[in-house]
């Protein structure tokens, strides 16, 4: 009311002096306005044009961000592919060692003039061998230490290698040389071995200086009673019959030292460097002697067990545990990948 009765004094005293009236503006009333939306304001704003390195650069990371997604199922694929190899490994295994098995079941196969080829030994892999002949004891060699647990109790020992030689005159023995690994002696074996070796020494060669020498000498052999030469020409020859299987030469480990056959140390068996030891030829036929038929009284050597051939430095049961340690593997580091993707999703 106050604006009203001011305006009303101020125009009757502008009609008392003559000034002519002047309306007054009709007061301006606010009206709210709604706020613009944002497809006015897109329209009425200039567009600012994008630069071609922002353009470009929405792309680059959306493939980095795909890469980097695929990349956290790598391990989980890689442990998944060798749970599933090994899965395979442990079929052919279970094939190999049945194989092995029905072989060594097979009735032993009289091998008497048998020679070293590739055919013959293919042929023979993991079947049982017969042969008859000599043991050449003074060429045994001795591969080792080899370990025995004998009732819980270890006892160190050597794999004792001796060559079948040839009987005379005997049709059923072999006619060539083989090396047979007779099985596992205590080590006295081989320090007696030495010692005799030792104690034996190179044939002394002494030439006649004299025709009066070589006289007494043929007239000392004529009457000698007991001449050593012809104690060297009738040996005590005991045939044996050897029941095995014929094998290679082993592979050694890293850390397997090398043979050294100038000091009779052989750590592994080599077959060409242990024929060529014995003075026989490097293709000498090797097999490694299983007859059960051990003499009480003469225990040693021992023979290897049948089982020991079929036995594998990885089993089944082995491949199987891979198995299950390859997917368990695969699946925590699955888990954990996706895992991770969660947790970006949830911090955008």
């Amino acid at each position: 009311m106050a604006p009203t009765t001011a305006s009303l004094s101020k125009t009757l005293a502008k009609l008392r002096r003559g000034a002519p009236i002047i309306p007054s503006p009709p007061p301006v009333k606010y009206v709210p306005q709604p706020p613009p939306s944002s497809s006015s304001f897109s329209t009425s704003a200039p567009s600012i044009p994008e630069s071609p390195s922002t353009s470009t650069s929405q792309p680059q990371e959306k493939d980095s961000s795909r890469w980097s997604k695929l990349l956290l199922f790598v391990p989980g694929a890689i442990t998944f592919g060798l749970g599933t190899w090994q899965i395979f490994r442990r079929q052919e295994k279970i094939k190999m060692l049945e194989y092995r098995q029905n072989r060594l079941e097979m009735e032993p196969i009289k091998c008497n003039n048998i020679a070293y080829s590739s055919q013959n030994l293919n042929s023979l892999e993991f079947r049982k061998v017969l042969f008859k002949g000599v043991f050449d004891e003074k060429k045994s060699i001795y591969i080792g230490p080899r370990s025995r647990s004998i009732s819980g109790v270890t006892e160190n020992g050597y794999y004792i290698i001796t060559p079948l030689m040839p009987i005379p005159d005997n049709p059923d023995s072999v006619q060539l040389p083989v090396l047979v690994n007779r099985g596992w002696v205590p080590r006295i074996w081989k320090d007696n071995s030495l010692k005799a070796s030792q104690d034996d020494g190179p044939p002394l060669s002494i030439a006649p200086t004299s025709v009066q020498e070589t006289t007494k000498s043929s007239w000392w052999r004529v009457w000698s009673k007991k001449p050593d030469i012809v104690k060297e020409q009738v040996p005590d020859v005991t045939p044996v019959e050897v029941v095995g299987v014929v094998r290679g030469s082993e592979k050694p480990s890293i850390f397997v030292p090398a043979n050294d056959p100038s000091s009779f140390q052989w750590f592994y068996v080599d077959v060409p460097a242990i024929a060529c030891a014995c003075g026989l030829p490097e293709n000498t036929i090797y097999i490694e002697d299983i007859n059960d038929n051990v003499n009480p009284s003469n225990p040693y050597p021992v023979p290897k067990d049948s089982s020991s051939l079929i036995r594998s430095s990885v089993m089944p049961q082995d491949h199987l545990n891979y198995t299950l340690t390859w997917y368990s593997l695969s699946a925590a580091v699955t888990f954990m990948a996706f895992k991770r993707l969660k947790q970006k999703k949830s911090r955008r």
